[in-house]
């Protein structure tokens, strides 16, 4: 029985321009090779269904809304996003959205953890996209299970090499979503809003310093935020071989990204979803094999929660704090 559910918005290609930098074959290669290991792994991709225009009222003004569903951007918003307006680009940045959220919510029900296979999408704003984000997946997902009622408090852990801008300028007057952002210093955006709790990196910075930075954060970042679930944007653009990185990561320092995060998760008990956010290497391989490590913890993190699930039986419910 599959034990981690990932929800994949592939189904909508974008058309682009020739030699746009954006590598969008990056999420058909990630999914083809998730597929390959869904039976081991215990993984079910599921499509995920768009976000309602109502979800994205709730975290966007709504004359942005509007003009992104209407077909009406203006210059800079398309200049700001970096992709041309078409009506695949809406349809594909609603169901990414829309993964975030089936994510999370599965997580949240009971599941654990599980994945978007796509999103990450940090750049998006209250008023404005950014960075090739169109919607915030993860502030739309967060304000969507407060109105169900599922959560309250909301940790955002985002790991992409580019600070998480628009997520940080709409959860600026949220008291009860804690942004944490750990990134370059010197990279894209030139204007970063403030965070609750920023880690700006140097240029170059490997292995060794990154992990024991965040290794120390995440001592502490429990007490800080007292969430309730946790949103893991999980770039693969701190990679010494990315050319919008400037960080200098290998393959097995982002494992170790991955594992100090879902130790985390799984020491305070916090549900969560992760998403995939940014990567940008020459070789395309390079990000699917990052992402790919990504899926495969979070697989096995889902499968401890599930057996400890199961051998509970008669004591009912069991947290990420149980495995």
């Amino acid at each position: 029985m599959p034990t981690m559910k990932a929800f994949s918005s592939h189904r909508f290609a974008l058309p682009l321009p020739p030699g746009h930098r954006f590598p969008m074959d990056k999420y058909r290669r990630l999914q083809d090779r998730v597929f390959e290991h869904a039976a081991a792994w215990g993984i079910e991709v599921l499509p995920a269904d768009e976000v309602g225009e109502d979800a994205l009222r709730r975290t966007h003004d709504g004359d942005y809304v509007a003009r992104m569903l209407c077909g009406e951007a203006v210059e800079d918003d398309v200049r700001r996003i970096g992709f041309p307006w078409t009506p695949e680009l809406i349809a594909r940045s609603r169901c990414s959205a829309g993964a975030t959220l089936a994510a999370l919510r599965a997580a949240v029900r009971g599941d654990g953890v599980a994945a978007n296979l796509a999103g990450g999408t940090h750049h998006a704003g209250i008023d404005r996209g950014g960075g090739y984000c169109v919607f915030n997946d993860s502030v739309i997902a967060i304000r969507e299970l407060r109105t169900e009622g599922l959560i309250q408090r909301a940790l955002v852990v985002d790991l992409d090499v580019h600070q998480g801008d628009g997520t940080a300028e709409l959860c600026a007057d949220d008291p009860d979503t804690f942004t944490f952002s750990m990134h370059g210093a010197r990279n894209y955006p030139a204007r970063k809003p403030d965070s609750d709790w920023d880690v700006a990196l140097p240029d170059g910075c490997g292995d060794a310093d990154y992990l024991a930075q965040l290794a120390a954060a995440l001592d502490v970042l429990a007490d800080r935020a007292r969430p309730d679930a946790l949103l893991y944007v999980a770039g693969a653009d701190p990679f010494a071989g990315d050319r919008l990185g400037r960080l200098g990561l290998s393959k097995g320092g982002l494992a170790e990204r991955d594992r100090l995060v879902f130790d985390f998760a799984r020491r305070n008990g916090l549900p969560m979803s992760v998403s995939m956010a940014g990567g940008y290497a020459e070789n395309i391989d390079d990000i699917v094999d990052i992402h790919l490590e990504t899926i495969r913890q979070a697989a096995g993190l889902a499968s401890q929660v599930s057996s400890m699930a199961a051998g509970a039986g008669r004591s009912g419910t069991v947290s990420l704090a149980s495995s």
